[in-house]
């Protein structure tokens, strides 16, 4: 039986909720955290989300020393 490959994974906290910001409107706001260093960041739009995101799975830092990168 063939071993199973197991591709990098990161893993982040989300959280979510939504803000009045005035006249009956409301804002999303959220926070995302990379447990593994504990940074987190703070959004109010989807963009801030997906680039942190981005950034947090091409970082190689946090790979355990003698594993394989891919260039």
């Amino acid at each position: 039986m063939e071993e199973e490959v197991r591709k990098p994974s990161q893993l982040f906290t989300l959280r979510v909720w939504t803000e009045a910001v005035g006249d009956s409107q409301t804002e999303w706001r959220g926070k995302v955290q990379h447990i593994a260093t504990g940074e987190a960041r703070y959004f109010r739009d989807w963009q801030a989300l997906v680039e942190f995101l981005e950034r947090r799975m091409t970082d190689g830092a946090d790979e355990p020393s003698g594993s394989n990168k891919r260039a």
